[in-house]
């Protein structure tokens, strides 16, 4: 069994900064590819961005391209998600997720476990 505990959610404005983490548990973090997707209210969850298992891989969403960042420690279990230039429509509850099954995933239902998501709220 694997948890995820994603922090680092807040209200920021429009053009801000903020750092998503998520921390796992268990001892084969460094074999999970990792993800992050984000549901706003009234709308279905959408993919975001995702790193795989080594790390050396990454894709994301067009919405978010060029702005986030999402990069892997596995010495702390951890996997962040660096979002600049924040909008509005980036409002969202962020969750967290890791697929023990594959090399680079997008897909939601792929994933194996999801942490309890992080509210991010940008002002205008």
């Amino acid at each position: 069994q694997v948890q995820l505990v994603e922090s680092g959610g807040g209200l920021v404005q429009a053009g801000g900064s903020l750092r998503l983490s998520c921390t796992t548990s268990g001892r084969t973090f460094s074999s999970y590819a990792m993800g992050w997707f984000r549901q706003a209210p009234g709308k279905e969850r959408e993919f975001v961005a995702a790193i795989s298992w080594r790390g050396s891989s990454t894709s994301y969403a067009d919405s978010v391209k060029g702005r986030f960042t999402i990069s892997k420690d596995n010495s702390k279990n951890t996997v962040y998600l660096q979002m600049n230039r924040l909008k509005p429509e980036d409002t969202a509850v962020y969750y967290c997720a890791a697929d023990g099954d594959s090399n680079l995933q997008t897909r939601g239902y792929e994933y194996d476990y999801w942490g309890q998501g992080t509210q991010v709220t940008v002002s205008s």
